[in-house]
């Protein structure tokens, strides 16, 4: 345990905390700002000696106990979360289960994609929100499990995007061994397909990165994008979108979708 650094770190997240984000009286002016060592420990239900030795650089070796209280009470996001427990000697027990709440910034991100299909993911693959162009081009469109789709229907072959999902799947159910639905997706997966079942005995392991990948609308026919995969940390998801080369075919198509879809609105 890095003890010095650790009680660094804690006077630091003190200090950015104040008591109306917590929850308790702002009663006057502080010599400093931030919350008070006393306050600290009254949200992590400890001692204020104990918290202050903590703070000193000589307290105990904090159990996982006190490092989760002590999170909570600053307030720590996921990743100052799991730099509290490094410090202390600790690894931080894996997150429940993946997040599905999308940042208010990618919602107004997706809507501002007007040419482009975009959706996003969450760790166990459900498609969490997506944008219009999304919708255009999936011919309508309703939440659901993108592994489910890609294995549960006919014809499933074992391109790349496949084996992509199936070894980000799998990495997904490592990060989150206690996650119902993730168990309860790969039992089914297991038992209603093959394929998946034959990608899944090569534990071949990979977080999902860009890739080409082939679409077929029923409209306009087959179509090839470059399916860019971006990273939302915080929620372990990925916003994906559909890009098409300028002047390419899949372009022209995304564009006759729109145009259609315009013009059946007016209509």
């Amino acid at each position: 345990m890095d003890r010095q650094q650790f009680a660094e770190f804690l006077r630091t997240r003190r200090s950015r905390v104040t008591p109306v984000d917590v929850g308790l009286p702002n009663n006057g002016r502080r010599r400093t700002p931030g919350l008070r060592r006393e306050e600290v420990a009254q949200l992590a239900g400890m001692s204020v000696d104990y918290y202050s030795r903590l703070e000193q650089a000589r307290g105990p070796h904090p159990s996982r106990q006190v490092l989760n209280a002590l999170a909570r009470a600053l307030m720590l996001t996921a990743d100052e979360r799991a730099h509290l427990f490094h410090l202390a000697g600790e690894q931080p027990a894996p997150a429940r289960g993946p997040r599905q709440d999308v940042p208010e910034g990618i919602v107004h991100l997706l809507a501002g994609l007007d040419s482009t299909p975009a959706y996003v993911l969450d760790a166990k693959y459900d498609i969490l929100a997506w944008n219009q162009m999304f919708e255009i081009l999936m011919g309508g469109m309703e939440r659901g499990n993108l592994i489910r789709w890609t294995f549960a229907g006919d014809g499933c072959t074992k391109d790349d995007f496949a084996r992509a999902s199936v070894a980000d799947l799998r990495a997904a159910s490592a990060r989150y061994p206690d996650d119902k639905g993730i168990q309860d997706l790969v039992a089914e997966m297991l038992a209603c397909s093959k394929e998946f079942a034959d990608i899944w005995a090569d534990h071949e392991v990979v977080v999902r990165r860009d890739m080409h990948k082939s679409w077929v609308n029923p409209i306009v026919g087959s179509l090839d994008f470059l399916c860019q995969v971006l990273h939302i940390p915080d929620g372990d998801q990925r916003l994906v979108l559909y890009t098409a080369a300028p002047g390419s075919r899949a372009q022209t198509a995304l564009h006759e979708l729109r145009a259609l879809t315009d013009r059946d609105r007016v209509a």
